[in-house]
C-alpha cells in the first residue's frame, strides 16, 4: 500500500472523536469546514498525501454554523470587580442589597473601652490570685508530703545534748543581794526602835533612833554569794544638817566615815521630810559578813536609820 493512499477513508481515521458530531449531522447541522465524522470531507486523490483535518484551536474558538472568532482577552479595569468573582447584585438586573452604615462612635455607640479595661483588669487579678493560691497550696503539699513520708525531711539530724549540770553563770538569774530593815538589826548603846516619825519603809514603819550618843551602833550580818567589791546603801533621816558615822566591815573600820549629808538641801528640821539615801564602797568576802555603823568620838551622829542594802552597781536616785 503506497504512502498517502491508505485506501478508503473511514470516519474513525479522519477524526477519532467524530462520532460525537453524528447527532449533529442527523439534526441537519452545517458540516464543519474540512469534514468530520458524519461530515465527509474532500475526496482523496490518488498519489496525493491525505491532509490531517485535526486542527488545534483555542478553547471556545470552534463554532458551528459560522466563522471562528478569534479569542480577545478582556481588559479588566483596576479597582473593578472581576465578572467571575463579582457579587450577584453587581450584575444587571441582580438583586439590590442595602449596606447598613456603622453607628458613629460616641455615647451609646462604639465599643465600651472603659468596661473592656475593667474586665481585663479583673481577669488579670483573678489569674494572679489563682497563681498565688496554687503556689501556696503547692508549698503546703510539699511540706505535708515531706513530713508524711516516713517522717523524713530535709532538715539536718539534730542530736539532743544532755542538760548541763553546771550551767554557765550567764544563764542563771542574778543572785539577790541582801537588804535588811534597821529595826531588825542588832542594836548597841542608846540605839532603840521607834515609830513616831512617818516615812520609814521598815515593817510597821519602825526605825532606829537614839543614835546621837557615842557608843551607839547597829550591826548587820550580811550574806553575799561571792567575794568582791560592793556598794553599801543606807536610808536615813537628819534634821536638815549633815551627819556621819563610823563604818566597820568584818571588824575592820574604814579610815573615812560614811557621810550622812543633807543631800536633799532641806532647811526644814522636820525629820519626816528629810528621808534620803547614801552609799559607801565595801569589800566583802563570800558568805557572811559583819557590817557595823557606830557613833564614835568625832562623829556627828544625829540621825535615824531605816534600812541597809548591798548592791553590785550604783543605784540611781
Amino acid at each position: 500500500m503506497a504512502a498517502g493512499n491508505d485506501g478508503a477513508k473511514t470516519p474513525q481515521d479522519d477524526d477519532p472523536f467524530g462520532y460525537l458530531y453524528e447527532d449533529g449531522q442527523a439534526a441537519g447541522a452545517q458540516p464543519p469546514q474540512g469534514g468530520g465524522y458524519g461530515y465527509p470531507g474532500p475526496a482523496s486523490q490518488p498519489g496525493v498525501p491525505r491532509t490531517s483535518y485535526n486542527q488545534v484551536r483555542t478553547v471556545g474558538e470552534r463554532q458551528y454554523g459560522g466563522r471562528p472568532q478569534p479569542h480577545v482577552p478582556q481588559q479588566q479595569a483596576y479597582g473593578q470587580p472581576h465578572p467571575q468573582y463579582a457579587a450577584p447584585e453587581t450584575y444587571p438586573g441582580g438583586p439590590q442589597t442595602r449596606q447598613t452604615p456603622l453607628p458613629p462612635a460616641g455615647r451609646g455607640g462604639g465599643p465600651n473601652t472603659k468596661g473592656l479595661l475593667i474586665g481585663a483588669v479583673a481577669v488579670v487579678a483573678v489569674v494572679v490570685i489563682g497563681i498565688a493560691a496554687a503556689v501556696i497550696s503547692n508549698s503546703g503539699d510539699q511540706t505535708d508530703n515531706a513530713g508524711a513520708a516516713g517522717g523524713k525531711t530535709n532538715a539536718p539530724t539534730q542530736v539532743e545534748e544532755s542538760p548541763s549540770t553546771d550551767p554557765s553563770p550567764s544563764s542563771q538569774p542574778p543572785a539577790q543581794l541582801p537588804q535588811q530593815d534597821a529595826a531588825t538589826l542588832k542594836l548597841g548603846g542608846s540605839a532603840v526602835l521607834a515609830k513616831d516619825i512617818k516615812g520609814a519603809e521598815g515593817a510597821d514603819g519602825a526605825y532606829v533612833t537614839g543614835f546621837n550618843a557615842v557608843g551607839s551602833s547597829v550591826t548587820w550580818q550580811a550574806d553575799v554569794p561571792e567575794a568582791g567589791d560592793y556598794y553599801l546603801y543606807v536610808r536615813y533621816a537628819i534634821p536638815a544638817k549633815d551627819a556621819n558615822a563610823t563604818l566597820t566591815v568584818n571588824d575592820k573600820a574604814n579610815s573615812n566615815p560614811i557621810g550622812l549629808k543633807n543631800f536633799v538641801g532641806s532647811s526644814d528640821p522636820n525629820l519626816e521630810k528629810n528621808w534620803q539615801t547614801t552609799w559607801a564602797p565595801v569589800t566583802l568576802k563570800q558568805g557572811q559578813n559583819s557590817i557595823k555603823l557606830s557613833c564614835e568620838q568625832g562623829n556627828q551622829c544625829d540621825a535615824l536609820f531605816d534600812w541597809l542594802k548591798i548592791s553590785k552597781t550604783k543605784l540611781s536616785g
